[in-house]
């Protein structure tokens, strides 16, 4: 999508159709040209509610108010509805009364881009969004003094976040067979060259080397070799260092606690943890945040055979810690606890955080469309719960409590993989992370698990059927904050 921001008056722009925005529900705004065509049609302007006046050429979406989510969804509601028309450019006005009319541009571009995704790769007759070229009218910014160049700069954070959380939905939807360690490896390497950053990858030898038989237990069985993936941003002078940490299953049968074959499909998504990584790299290198940023990925495959990790088993971590083995499907936090490890050792961050579809307890818990945040720092995790907020992601705290964490205990090990009860899963697996974060970091990690939001099989908000790139956006607004609570 071309995107043209303009101070002309949206009435003298030149577009196949025009994008209308109802905010007053009685239809009384003066963008509101074809009220009496509205009302016999029976548009109320509710949120998200659409009506294409195709005799007209003008599509009218409703808002419950003006704001970064509802304008967001509302768009993405609006370019969904356009995808069966053969409409090749709209215009559409923002309104420019808004307090925060930058952010609500930023919303508009967001919602394009992201409600205008389909994942077609394996469809005989692909489609293609029409929509190509869009109009920003920012005819009223005279009268509210407005920053063209904040609305510039508003415009392209939009489009580089929109398109990041793309990407990470392209690689998350792609089947296992079509994207495995080795392939997650070179997606990163591409990446790496495309937007000059520096990647390094473990390879099992290395990974030998560097004690991570926890890791290595788990792609024993798996014929695709098992990959760490080191990607950095490193900018002059950064005013902070992160460490993002990413679960990469991609594909988790459970090993020999097998799924049952429901719980099999959609398991492509197990890789959305290190996807989410490969996405918030793009979009923080091409945004140029003065943020040095490091991704770990842990990409791995969970199958059966005659070498498969074994429930019995005790494995040793990097750390030293040994392991107890009672669920072989409890496989996300082992990859991670020496991901975790590992990432300590290679960069002192000043804040690290890590994403993983770890728990079905989770979604259990909050539902399909809420991150779980945990943590030992009420200030690191309030950051990403307003992250969250500011991107239109749902996220919510789980407190840790030292009555669960006695329920990991094992009496032949220093930790058992699973809980001794069913209750609190999320937070325990969250508690089984902690025991592989150095005593240091303890406050500067915070633990989120997207198994809830990363792939739901159907259309919400500005999110399509499969992959919605959960974290992408989330995390990308984190750092940003840090850039302002520094100034």
């Amino acid at each position: 999508m071309n995107f043209d921001l303009t101070i002309n008056k949206i009435d003298t722009l030149e577009a196949n159709l025009e994008l209308i925005i109802v905010v007053d529900k009685n239809l009384d705004h003066r963008f509101v040209k074809d009220k009496d065509l509205l009302e016999k049609v029976g548009f109320k302007g509710e949120q998200d509610e659409v009506c294409l006046l195709i005799e007209r050429d003008r599509l009218y979406v409703g808002i419950d108010s003006i704001g970064s989510v509802t304008t967001r969804t509302a768009i993405a509601s609006a370019i969904r509805a356009l995808k069966s028309t053969t409409y090749k450019s709209l215009k559409i006005a923002s309104y420019m009364n808004h307090p925060k009319c930058t952010a609500v541009i930023r919303a508009m571009v967001e919602g394009f881009i992201l409600g205008s995704y389909s994942f077609n790769k394996y469809k005989s007759n692909k489609t293609k969004p029409n929509i190509k070229d869009i109009l920003i009218s920012l005819e009223d910014y005279r009268d509210y003094e407005l920053n063209i160049e904040a609305c510039a700069n508003a415009l392209n954070r939009g489009q580089i976040l929109a398109e990041a959380t793309n990407f990470t939905r392209d690689i998350v939807n792609t089947t296992p067979d079509d994207c495995y360690p080795q392939i997650m490896a070179n997606i990163a390497k591409k990446l790496a060259k495309e937007n000059k950053l520096e990647c390094k990858i473990l390879k099992p030898k290395e990974l030998k080397k560097e004690k991570m038989e926890a890791f290595l237990a788990v792609a024993r069985a798996s014929r695709h070799k098992p990959r760490v993936i080191h990607i950095s941003y490193k900018p002059k002078n950064p005013i902070a260092v992160v460490s993002l940490i990413g679960k990469g299953l991609t594909y988790d049968s459970g090993g020999l606690s097998l799924k049952p074959a429901d719980f099999m499909v959609t398991m492509k998504s197990d890789k959305s943890g290190g996807s989410a990584v490969l996405g918030i790299m793009k979009s923080v290198s091409e945004m140029n945040l003065p943020i040095e940023v490091h991704g770990f990925i842990g990409a791995v495959e969970n199958m059966i055979g005659g070498d498969a990790y074994k429930p019995d088993d005790v494995l040793v971590a990097k750390n030293g810690k040994t392991i107890e083995i009672r669920n072989t499907d409890a496989e996300g936090r082992l990859v991670l606890a020496d991901t975790l490890c590992y990432a300590q050792q290679e960069v002192k961050a000043d804040y690290i955080f890590d994403f993983a579809t770890l728990t079905g307890a989770s979604v259990v818990g909050v539902g399909h469309y809420t991150s779980s945040i945990m943590g030992n720092s009420d200030e690191v995790k309030d950051r990403v719960i307003k992250g969250a907020k500011i991107a239109g992601e749902f996220a919510t705290k789980l407190d840790f409590n030292r009555y669960l964490k006695k329920s990991l205990k094992s009496e032949i090990a220093d930790i058992c993989n699973i809980s001794n009860t069913r209750y609190g899963g999320a937070i325990t697996a969250g508690q089984f992370l902690e025991e592989f974060i150095e005593e240091e970091n303890k406050d500067k990690w915070v633990h989120i698990d997207i198994a809830g939001p990363a792939f739901v099989e159907h259309s919400w908000g500005e999110n399509p059927h499969g992959a919605s790139g959960a974290g992408v956006r989330l995390m990308s607004r984190v750092l940003e904050g840090l850039i302002r609570a520094t100034k």
